[in-house]
């Protein structure tokens, strides 16, 4: 008999994620405080995301004085200003959800675009996504950037709409944006150049790119003369992956995270990476101390963690049914697991490689200009979830156009023998993860 209760319990269905009350009626005080602080932390990391500028106003604002050349003289900047049409072409966005009536009417009505008042309006709304204003007696006294500038968009190709978190802003045009800056010359100088080489290299990215490495190693260029940025990666679907972004040795999200937020950003925080101060690799991180940055006043570290519970929050979004073949896709993906090979490195349902997932150049078959920036010299396995969204490119720097590109280079380089009806099928299977 008591054999078969035994039997019975461990044949139960497994619990509810939210455990049941005990005799008393309570439930468990530590089940309940897990959730509580799961709560919590989405809320401060949603925050930080989106707003949190992590002191870097003492980069933009106050060395390269990024914030006169939005607001006109009128409004403490030094020329005409900066536009919402001008704003928006460079890939800026705006939320739409926090815009009052009035605001929400004359962007309906196309109205306002060409006033410059009407970009500082924005961003006394805190409408201007990734970017954080502060003001004083109506001028424009600092800008900061946040994470939200170059990991969300919004939901409109008009640039005004909902926000979509962790989605890459693949309109926005870093290298023009950063260029307008007055105080160009400090950076020309933190990065041991002129000017005008300077400008040249941020006006290579194009939309949807960004150099994270400039200023460790300074090279602006690869040796074919393409820019040596890269697409800005997704922040979303990142939950169980290990290395991120695209280069091996970086670390998990929560690294890049700390490095961008320091050493990208320039925000005032703590960062140890002692393998970027090697001189001979990295001349400008080790000038700079960007391995090994410390400061007093530290306002990164006690944002990382509910930053990176926020992220790891983020699903990767589900592709429109009407964006692939529904039927094709399903023999696409006896395709992907099996005489394709892809799964071998794209795992289901990570779509990733569980572990340490990074490969050489040797074994992708491509150079290794991009591989050999990073601390370990390889390339990370992407994961394929959402991939769908991308409009740059595939690959790091967007090399190849399209899907069937890749494809293509795999039969090319692993003798896959694959038909052109079954690539075709493979691609509608990648298409609707």
């Amino acid at each position: 008999m008591i054999a078969q209760m035994l039997l019975v319990q461990c044949e139960s269905p497994k619990r509810s994620v939210r455990e049941k009350a005990d005799e008393s009626g309570k439930e468990s005080t530590w089940n309940t405080d897990i959730r509580s602080n799961a709560d919590e932390m989405i809320e401060k990391g949603r925050a930080v995301f989106r707003f949190e500028t992590f002191g870097d106003e003492a980069f933009w604002t106050d060395k390269l004085q990024l914030h006169k050349a939005i607001a006109d003289k009128g409004a403490g900047g030094i020329g005409e200003g900066l536009s919402p049409k001008a704003a928006l072409d460079a890939g800026l966005k705006v939320d739409i959800d926090v815009l009052p009536k009035f605001a929400k009417q004359a962007v309906a009505e196309g109205k306002l675009l060409n006033d410059v008042d009407f970009t500082l309006t924005l961003l006394k709304l805190n409408a201007v996504v990734g970017v954080v204003a502060s003001f004083d007696e109506g001028n424009l006294k600092s800008i900061g950037l946040t994470c939200a500038l170059c990991h969300s968009t919004v939901d409109s190709n008009t640039g005004i709409g909902k926000r979509l978190d962790g989605w890459p802003n693949q309109d926005l045009n870093v290298g023009a944006i950063v260029s307008m800056a007055p105080q160009l010359p400090v950076l020309a100088e933190m990065l041991d150049t002129d000017v005008e080489n300077l400008k040249k290299v941020l006006m290579s990215w194009g939309p949807g790119k960004f150099d994270a490495e400039l200023n460790y190693d300074g090279k602006g260029f690869r040796p074919d003369g393409k820019s040596g940025a890269t697409i800005i990666p997704e922040a979303f679907g990142h939950a169980g992956h290990n290395n991120h972004t695209w280069t091996g040795g970086r670390g998990s999200v929560t690294y890049w995270n700390a490095y961008v937020a320091n050493t990208q950003l320039m925000g005032q925080g703590n960062f140890h990476d002692l393998r970027l101060m090697e001189q001979e690799r990295y001349p400008l991180g080790a000038k700079l101390s960007l391995g090994n940055k410390r400061t007093t006043d530290d306002k990164v570290t006690d944002k990382l963690a509910a930053l990176h519970f926020y992220q790891l929050a983020m699903p990767a979004p589900k592709p429109p049914k009407d964006s692939f073949n529904e039927e094709a896709a399903h023999r696409g993906e006896t395709i992907f697991n099996g005489k394709a090979q892809c799964a071998t490195c794209h795992v289901p349902p990570l779509f990733t490689e569980p572990g340490w997932n990074t490969h050489t150049p040797e074994e992708m078959g491509i150079d290794d200009f991009q591989a050999n920036r990073s601390p370990e010299r390889t390339y990370v396995t992407q994961g394929l979830k959402g991939i769908w969204i991308r409009k740059r490119g595939f690959y790091h720097d967007g090399r190849f156009a399209t899907l069937m590109d890749v494809v293509n280079h795999y039969e090319n380089l692993k003798r896959l023998n694959l038909t052109e009806a079954e690539k075709n099928d493979l691609v509608e299977y990648v298409k609707s993860l």
